[in-house]
This record gives structure tokens, C-alpha cells and sequence, in this order.
């Protein structure tokens, strides 16, 4: 018996997300869905990529989108839970890209964060 309660219980849960005002029916739902995209790009970019590669106009773009959409899942009524997870993990992938593009950079062995091997990489002087 109380196994049927609990299935019913499921069910009705299950329902409830469904046609809720952030569930699958809307746009409040797939929007987010789809911007994984971007984490996942810029996982796969950490892992194949070369730093050298990286475009720092891109990466601040994507910052900067990501941060404020962070916002405006936040400030929208109802809080979108999921837009904001998706863009707080693309800020931290994307942030994650700067660094490996500054670590190549010339002035990076002056502050102290440069590649193992950067400098002589990218010091044209050698």
C-alpha cells in the first residue's frame, strides 16, 4: 500500500515539474538546456587545445554573456535554478580559459604565472 502512495506521489511530482512555469514545456527549460553547449566546448577546448589558440576577445565575450545572464536568471520570477547552473559553469570554464591564455603570454613570467615553457614559446627574442 504505501508503495502505490509513493508511485502516485512520483507521479504527481513528475507532473508538477512537467507543467510547471520553469518545466520542459517552456523556453525557461530548453534555453538552458541548450547553452551546456558552451561548457561543454570549453571543457573540450581545456583538454585539446593548445593555449596558444585562444582567442582573448572571445573568452571575455563569453565571460561577460555568461555573468550576465547569471544575473538574469537570478533576478527573473520564478528563479531560473538550471540557467543559472549552466552560466556559473560556463563562467568558471571560461575563466579557466583566460588563465590558460594569459600563462602564454610575454609579461606572464613577470607576475609569476607563466606556462612551464611559455616564455621561451612565445619570447621572440630566442
Amino acid at each position: 500500500m504505501a508503495a502505490a502512495k509513493q508511485s502516485v506521489g512520483l507521479g504527481g511530482r513528475l507532473k508538477a515539474f512537467i507543467d510547471s512555469p520553469t518545466g520542459p514545456k517552456t523556453t525557461h527549460f530548453w534555453g538552458p538546456v541548450a547553452n551546456w553547449g558552451f561548457v561543454i566546448a570549453g571543457l573540450t577546448d581545456t583538454l585539446t587545445k593548445p593555449p596558444e589558440s585562444i582567442s582573448r576577445n572571445m573568452t571575455g565575450a563569453m565571460c561577460i554573456y555568461s555573468a550576465l545572464f547569471m544575473r538574469f536568471a537570478w533576478a527573473i520570477q520564478p528563479r531560473n535554478y538550471l540557467l543559472f547552473a549552466c552560466h556559473l559553469s560556463n563562467e568558471v570554464v571560461q575563466l579557466n580559459q583566460m588563465r590558460r591564455w594569459a600563462s602564454v603570454q610575454p609579461w606572464a613570467e613577470s607576475y609569476g604565472f607563466a606556462a612551464k615553457g611559455a616564455a621561451a614559446a612565445v619570447d621572440p627574442s630566442k
